[in-house]
């Protein structure tokens, strides 16, 4: 193992966007300059590694063929995090719409005003329901990300 890596997380055979979000969680974990080797063997990771790096301020400092097969990508955290830091993280993939919009406003009621909550759902109608929603309820969408096909996070603020 390379001596610049602090993590390394192999993902071979699983198939997109499965290396990408494991990828993200490790590298949310490592401090700023810290170096995750990602090894994948799904050809869609590097289009969706580097797009996600390029928005991130992550940086992919190189790509390897493994000898036990896939690519080893080496990523480094950035310094710093182009998003908002969110209080509280609601992962809601595979609920249904409206589902998302009622879990989040069930959180955002028990938080302090100012505070964010991270919402991540991949329901293809939440996109287009959470900025009208946020609007008409005095919450901020601050950001909305896609971090991978048809997953989104959103980070609002209340109040």
């Amino acid at each position: 193992m390379d001596e610049l890596v602090n993590v390394v997380l192999d993902m071979k055979g699983l198939s997109c966007p499965r290396p990408l979000i494991g990828a993200k969680r490790m590298v949310d974990e490592l401090g700023a300059g810290q170096v995750l080797l990602l090894i994948s063997d799904c050809p869609g990771t590097q289009d969706d590694l580097f797009a996600w790096a390029e928005y991130t301020g992550n940086r992919i400092l190189k790509t390897e063929r493994m000898p036990e097969g896939g690519t080893g990508y080496h990523i480094q955290k950035g310094t710093s995090t182009k998003h908002p830091v969110a209080n509280v993280t609601l992962d809601i993939r595979g609920a249904v719409c409206p589902g998302p919009i009622v879990e989040a406003k069930k959180l955002l009621n028990g938080m302090q005003t100012g505070e964010v909550l991270k919402l991540v759902s991949d329901c293809p109608g939440v996109q287009s329901d959470i900025e009208g929603w946020a609007a008409a309820t005095g919450m901020t969408l601050l950001e909305n990300i896609e971090v991978s096909a048809g997953v989104h996070e959103f980070y609002i603020r209340k109040g």
